[in-house]
């Protein structure tokens, strides 16, 4: 019996499925596919693929692989996938910058609220140029300890396991935990300065706990902790994400002011938990937002360890109750969930398996689930942005 024998071009065609997981684009359209050999046996051909790879021991290695063997295999006449990697040279890495960074601009900086820094020109990722289809969420909160972290991966999750790119940024710099809640333990790759930020179950990460030791203590004054999040920013390579989440730190400081300049779009979305004490405190939090000199958009409340369901299927409020629903009413804006109290959640954010990943049909991971439907669906900015009013 004799097989179709498929063309390179059939090949290359469908290597366009394929994306490289930290860059969320083709692999064809980045250059990386090296070659194709066709061979042909009594079974059928075997498809020989050589891809560059952005460094040697590059992580998304096998993912790659897997991926490519899929989208080959599905082409008729295909009995073997067989796929080579090399790594890219410097002269290849400085190309493959410049094609990443193809559509950045740059946008002037405006004075920064008393940082102390002089206005210019700052270097502007499409993400942050007005009429991007990126929505930028800052999860923040009035306190710590109040869950802001784990709601924001977890949200960060559901939203990405509806077919989303996502990105998480964490802007705690002082109080870094995504790293490992979200179970990453490598260091981001590095392409002639650009940094790709690791991908944890589908979902870009950015953060200060991939660039010091987990133990070590950051003293900054306001200046440097606004650098830092301007580098976060424009030295990070976040293509043009879906949703861009970005895990405050509590209360209300520095780091509100600058995602006001350099994201003017963020949707903030405030984190809190049922007893009364809590939903004033976190009510600080959406009041600065508001406030003329941020003039964040505040989106809607989340009201964390809400119940906890006993042996008997019965809901204890340990916390109290209703502390979301009024600080949402005060605010004039929807409660978008409630997430119960559930060890598996904690559990999971201290073994980096988030919840949404070990128990997708846990009533936490249903409750982030509705609330990713939510927002996806029914909360949505309410300014709207034009590329061609763009301010030049």
């Amino acid at each position: 019996m004799s097989h179709p024998v498929p063309t390179e071009a059939q090949i290359v065609d469908a290597l366009r499925s394929v994306q490289e997981p930290e860059l969320w684009r083709d692999i064809v359209d980045l250059d990386m596919v090296r070659s194709v050999q066709i061979d042909t046996t009594k079974d059928g051909s075997m498809a020989t693929v050589a891809i560059a790879l952005k460094v040697d021991l590059d992580p998304v290695g096998d993912e790659l692989a897997d991926s490519v063997g899929a989208a080959l295999q599905a082409i008729d006449g295909i009995a073997g996938v067989r796929v080579n990697f090399e790594p890219m040279d410097d002269d290849e890495r400085r190309l493959l910058k410049a094609r990443l960074k193809e559509g950045w601009g740059t946008h002037e900086k405006a004075g920064e609220h008393g940082h102390g820094h002089a206005a210019g020109p700052a270097e502007a990722a499409p993400f942050m140029q007005p009429g991007s289809k990126t929505r930028v969420l800052g999860i923040s909160s009035g306190k710590g300890g109040v869950g802001k972290s784990s709601t924001t991966v977890n949200l960060a999750i559901a939203l990405a396991q509806r077919g989303l790119h996502v990105g998480v940024l964490d802007a705690d710099v002082y109080g870094f935990s995504i790293p490992k809640m979200m179970g990453v333990d490598q260091a981001p790759t590095v392409i002639d300065g650009l940094v790709i930020p690791p991908v944890s179950y589908g979902v870009s990460a950015m953060s200060m706990g991939f660039l010091v030791e987990e133990d070590r203590a950051i003293i900054w004054r306001g200046p440097m902790l606004h650098k830092a999040l301007e580098q976060f920013l424009t030295d990070v390579y976040w293509g043009e994400p879906d949703f861009l989440l970005i895990d405050m730190p509590p209360g209300t400081g520095d780091v509100a002011l600058s995602m006001s300049q350099y994201l003017p779009r963020t949707e903030v979305i405030i984190v809190t938990t049922p007893q009364a004490a809590a939903q004033r405190v976190a009510q600080r939090s959406a009041s600065m937002a508001r406030a003329q000199q941020v003039n964040l958009q505040v989106q809607g409340v989340i009201e964390n360890m809400s119940w906890f369901t006993g042996d008997d299927g019965k809901r204890y409020q340990i916390f109290g109750s209703g502390g979301g629903a009024e600080l949402a009413q005060t605010l004039g804006v929807p409660l978008l969930g409630e997430i119960p109290l559930v060890p598996a959640l904690r559990e999971g954010m201290d073994i980096g398996i988030p919840i949404t990943i070990s128990d997708p049909e846990s009533e936490a991971s249903k409750a982030y689930a509705a609330m990713a439907k939510t927002i996806c669906t029914e909360l949505g900015p309410k300014r709207r942005y034009k590329r061609e009013l763009r301010v030049s």
